[in-house]
């Protein structure tokens, strides 16, 4: 019922909001600074953007820069399969220069698309040959192709590894850290051929029972019944995934507003201000903002709800209690993998400690093979975009891929 009340709702208000739309465009460029109609524009076009999309955005990485040159880059499917493709930025690459390692870019689930990592794809193609996980939204799954869980989110990092071959390095961002953790340590106790040389691991909720956040408090204050009776819902006509059970998209950004609802309000604020004095540049920073963070990602329910309970409420891997498919997954087993992980000294959703439990837990890999690095001055999202992770931390993990080939 939820998702349907939400269907109808958006249904309606189609129609005003592409009227709003129409008059941003109609009225912005004829009138001046400042003018009755230039403000009417601009409500018009904050309220044509104060909505939801369920499509993902365009990466719009056309070209890659390595060293002083500038390659052409363009997208490529190497794999595809119903709840997510193995998407290859390939690089147009000279003759002459050296080879770059493959780098598996392991993105979240977790109600945006991959697109979110876009700022993170470009930095590494500088000196990698890159990789994503390109999930696909599951309301538009059809339920012939089944269930996916946090068993079938493992099978397919171990199947992108070997689709991309031996030699691969990871780089995992916030919560699939625990699936690319698990399925490397998978790989290793089966000798798979295609183990990853490295394994960076970025903001992940690896042990939550270190310094808990809001969030963490927020996955342990109900019971898993809980969550599946009052957060899952089914999709709902006109859609491909139809009757499908899911964690709908909006209702995950729902809850990432309401923690920063002051934050996002003023940007929307400042939008208006910027439409009005006609500082365009300005303006577009928001509007890129807000149309990749309000494109969301519906997740299916069993993914979503295994998550909750084994990464945010009995703690499964950190305990040793992690199982694949009936087998306990066992860290110690990884012995070839260089590991790095990686945290923001103000991360409020993935805190200092979480993530570095890894170290601990991958006791087989020697010392020297292990980094840790603290970003100061740096929340969730900085950790993998913004100036911080470019000049900062970008540097380190580039390291820790290239020492691993040594």
């Amino acid at each position: 019922m939820l998702y349907q009340a939400y269907q109808n709702q958006s249904d309606l208000m189609s129609p005003l909001r592409l009227l709003a739309q129409g008059v941003s465009a109609t009225f912005w460029l004829r009138h001046t600074e400042g003018s009755l109609l230039r403000k009417l524009s601009a409500s018009a076009e904050v309220l044509s953007r104060m909505r939801l999309t369920h499509s993902r955005p365009a990466y719009g990485i056309t070209s890659a820069r390595s060293g002083a040159q500038e390659m052409p880059v363009t997208e490529e499917t190497v794999l595809r399969m119903p709840f997510g493709t193995l998407l290859h930025f390939r690089k147009e690459m000279p003759a002459d220069m050296p080879h770059q390692p493959p780098v598996l870019l392991v993105a979240p689930l977790s109600g945006h698309f991959a697109t979110l990592l876009r700022e993170t794809v470009r930095t590494l193609l500088q000196d990698h040959d890159v990789y994503i996980t390109d999930w696909h939204n599951a309301r538009d799954v059809p339920l012939r192709h089944g269930a996916f869980g946090l068993d079938d989110y493992i099978d397919h990092m171990i199947r992108f590894t070997e689709t991309i071959g031996p030699g691969a390095h990871l780089v995992a961002v916030c919560q699939p850290c625990v699936a690319a953790l698990a399925a490397t340590a998978i790989m290793a106790e089966d000798d798979n051929l295609a183990q990853p040389r490295s394994l960076t691991l970025m903001a992940g909720p690896v042990d939550c029972r270190v310094n808990p956040t809001r969030v963490n408090q927020l996955a342990t204050s109900q019971s898993i019944d809980w969550f599946e009776k009052n957060l899952i819902s089914h999709v709902p006509l006109p859609h491909a995934g139809y009757m499908r059970r899911v964690y709908p998209g909006f209702v995950q950004l729902s809850a990432f507003l309401s923690m920063n609802l002051e934050r996002h309000k003023q940007a929307f604020r400042d939008l208006y201000q910027h439409l009005v004095s006609g500082d365009v540049d300005k303006a577009n920073v928001i509007r890129v903002f807000y149309d990749e963070y309000l494109a969301v990602n519906d997740l299916p329910a069993e993914f979503y709800l295994e998550t909750v309970e084994k990464v945010f409420q009995t703690y499964d891997l950190p305990l040793g209690k992690l199982s694949y498919r009936g087998r306990i997954v066992n860290t110690a087993a990884i012995r070839r993998t260089a590991l790095m992980t990686v945290e923001g000294e103000r991360d409020d959703i993935c805190s200092v400690g979480q993530t570095v439990a890894a170290q601990d837990l991958c006791s087989s890999i020697r010392p020297y093979m292990k980094t840790h690095h603290i970003q100061t001055g740096v929340g969730h999202y900085g950790v993998f975009s913004g100036r911080k992770w470019e000049q900062q931390i970008y540097p380190r993990v580039r390291e820790t891929i290239y020492a691993s080939m040594a």
